[in-house]
Order: C-alpha cells, then structure tokens, then sequence
C-alpha cells in the first residue's frame, strides 16, 4: 500500500489529468449520442468537458516540464558540447523558474479578479482558471528543484540526478 501512494504521489499529475480526461470523454460521448441520435443535446456537457480539457492540458504542461518532455528545452541542452550542460541546465532552469513564478504570479492575479460565470451552470470559471495557478506552481516547485540540483552539480561537481522520479532514487551519487 505503501508503495502505491509514493507512486501516486511522484505521477499524481497523470492521475489526477486522467480523471479530468475521463470526463470529457464519457460527457462528450453523451453529447454526441443525444445529439445524433436522441435528438437532443445538454448543454451543460460542453462547459463541464471544456473545464476538465483545460485542466487536463495544464496538468499535463507540469508534468511535461517535471519529465523533461519540453522539447525546446532538450534541444537547447542538447546543443551544447557535454562540458557546458550543467552550466546551460543551470541557466535554463533558472530561466525557467522566473518565467514560472511570474507566470504564477500573473494567473493568480487573473484567477483573483475573474467575475466571468459560464452560460449553462452559471459556474464561476474559477474552476478552470484555478488549474492555471496551479499549474504553474507545480513548474516553479519542479523549476526550483532542477535549479538546485544543477548548482549542486556545477559547483559541488558532483553527479546529481536531475529526473523528479521516485523519492528513493534522488539524491547525489558519490
């Protein structure tokens, strides 16, 4: 049991986005179905599936940044001659930690003053703007992560594991 909670909790990101995917997907069927063929359609299908889509696009930007699934990133890094890629991860990573936290700081000013409410439920669209803070809190935690580890690296020259993976596996290699 123990187990499976660390798991969860290293990939809660995955779960948790395919939750929201699962939505859309069963209400978008439903749509399509009374649409086509029962002649008929709810409307507040599409505002809930549209809500769990975003939510499971920003779930998954966090989870592509923690995995190093950004491609222009990797590419940057890749770039370089193996000499200057703890100095380049370094400066990358913090790039990316201001982008990050700015970019936290300007969705949370957007999430505050949204008074927007959706037509058919009359939903506050907090509930979607909200995956967009968190997001990008999740980028800034991992951000901060990869930037100590790099400096750990560049400076202490030792080879430290830069992957966000399973808590046992973290750590500096002697």
């Amino acid at each position: 049991m123990k187990e499976h909670m660390r798991k969860f909790f290293v990939h809660f990101e995955l779960y948790i986005g395919s939750v929201f995917l699962s939505v859309t997907t069963v209400l978008v069927l439903i749509n399509v179905f009374t649409r086509y063929f029962l002649k008929f359609t709810y409307h507040w299908t599409e505002e809930i599936a549209v809500g769990a889509f975003v939510w499971v696009i920003f779930l998954g930007f966090a989870n592509a940044y923690k995995t190093k699934g950004l491609i222009g990133v990797e590419v940057l890094t890749n770039l370089v001659k193996e000499k200057y890629k703890p100095v380049v991860l370094m400066l990358t990573s913090a790039i990316v930690t201001v982008l990050s936290g700015t970019m936290l700081y300007l969705s949370f000013l957007y999430f505050m003053g949204s008074t927007k409410i959706t037509a058919a439920l009359e939903f506050s669209y907090k509930y979607i703007y909200i995956s967009i803070v968190f997001s990008f809190a999740l980028i800034t935690i991992y951000s901060i992560y990869f930037l100590v580890q790099s400096i750990r690296k560049v400076f202490l020259k030792r080879d430290v594991k830069l992957d966000i993976g399973d808590p046992e596996d973290q750590g500096v290699d002697e």
